[in-house]
């Protein structure tokens, strides 16, 4: 039981990691308050419980993982990322306390929640792919598996607190508050990371500047049969299945007539499914496409069951599955293209995995809304548990392909 425990934990043997994690928790707490606050503020004071609104929120905040792709990954690959990830923090928490001046001050528009999804969504973009590399440089690759699962879970475990005290803070404060709020957490990773031993950072082989960049990456991913089909079951999963505010705030506010604290609990109910997925990810060496597979296959039926939930905590218990089967999925993407990259290649694949997952909900928030408004929010998960069915069985297809000795054993679990 004490060796298990250990092997769970075992990056918080590194100082750097154990003070990452420490801040990355209140920032973490703080950005869930924000997400739910701004679903809040959307659906109930900005529009008449309009969906495809939301939908526009979330395709603004995550088109520039798409449009930035081109230089998110060489940035990651070609710049000092401490530096760069203290500059993006920076940036999301200053546009987070202005949301939140405008909003306390009562002159918040529904445009001005569209123009600051997208420029927070900017920051992101260019944070993500660091953010993930960073983590590398942090413990090393023989730990990165078990730090990028103790890193969802530290998100995870943040999206169990959040959404309730985002709940509390709107009934008795406001929401603007939940912003503010937001705002000054990011103060907790810039401390965190002017404490780093630099002298204990791993830093990785970096690209030369005659490198073509995000076309390389590219050609890089897309030759390798291992890669080309976790990022096509990315896009799918990313364009159609990961719109979890879409997901939850229609259903709770459309279907079970819930208030704010109501709403707030049902992500953190999610988040309780989320971290146990994330702490099995931790307690396992290294996954493969298997159990991507699986946690695809799970994904699907979880969006099933909430689909046909017939009261709240039935919903919330679908919730829950579907949260645990998204971390293994989406942590062992992670863990598998990060592993069977070049060190040199990394800030690029990530770059486009995270333009791709996230990006596509560009294209997959928008229609999945316009079908919660025209045809109810039940119909919008069926959308999104088909998505998980359809990767699963392209991962099974994949693994079909390459049964027996196999050029990419990055395929094998």
């Amino acid at each position: 039981m004490k060796n298990s425990l250990f092997n769970t934990f075992r990056s918080l043997r590194s100082f750097n990691f154990r003070l990452w994690t420490a801040g990355s928790l209140v920032s973490n707490i703080g950005t869930w308050i924000q997400r739910v606050a701004q679903d809040w503020l959307v659906l109930t004071q900005l529009t008449h419980r309009d969906a495809s609104a939301l939908g526009i929120v979330m395709g603004l905040q995550f088109a520039p993982q798409l449009l930035l792709l081109p230089w998110t990954g060489s940035a990651a690959d070609r710049l000092n990322q401490r530096r760069l990830l203290m500059f993006t923090q920076a940036a999301m928490g200053v546009l987070a306390l202005i949301l939140g001046m405008l909003t306390v001050e009562g002159v918040i528009r529904l445009w001005h929640v569209y123009l600051f999804a997208f420029l927070s969504g900017s920051a992101a973009a260019l944070d993500a792919p660091v953010r993930q590399t960073f983590v590398a440089e942090m413990v090393g690759d023989a730990d990165l598996p078990n730090a990028v699962a103790l890193n969802s879970t530290s998100f995870n475990a943040a999206q169990m607190i959040g959404p309730a005290i985002a709940g509390l803070l709107i009934a008795k404060v406001g929401i603007g508050w939940a912003f503010l709020l937001n705002g000054l957490s990011f103060a907790a990773v810039l401390i965190s990371m002017s404490f780093f031993r630099l002298s204990e950072l791993r830093i990785s082989a970096r690209a030369n500047g005659a490198a073509s960049g995000f076309l390389e990456g590219l050609r890089y991913a897309w030759k390798r049969p291992d890669l080309r089909a976790i990022l096509i079951m990315l896009a799918l999963i990313g364009t159609f299945g990961l719109n979890f505010p879409i997901f939850i705030s229609t259903m709770a506010v459309n279907v079970f007539h819930s208030d704010a604290r109501a709403f707030g609990l049902l992500s953190s109910i999610m988040a309780v499914g989320s971290l146990s997925g994330a702490l099995f990810a931790a307690s396992r060496k290294k996954p493969g496409l298997r159990s991507l597979a699986m946690g695809a296959c799970i994904f699907g039926v979880g969006w099933t069951l909430a689909a046909l939930a017939p009261g709240y905590w039935w919903f919330a218990a679908a919730l829950a599955l579907s949260g645990a089967a998204a971390l293994i999925l989406t942590n062992g993407t992670n863990s598998i293209m990060q592993l069977s990259t070049e060190p040199s290649m990394r800030g690029r694949v990530m770059a486009l995995r995270v333009g791709i997952a996230l990006g596509g909900m560009t294209i997959g928030a928008p229609m999945v809304g316009w079908a919660a408004k025209q045809f109810g929010p039940r119909w919008s998960l069926a959308i999104g548990a088909a998505a998980g069915f359809t990767a699963a069985l392209l991962a099974v297809s994949v693994l079909a392909r390459h049964k027996g000795p196999s050029p990419a054993p990055e395929l094998a679990e």
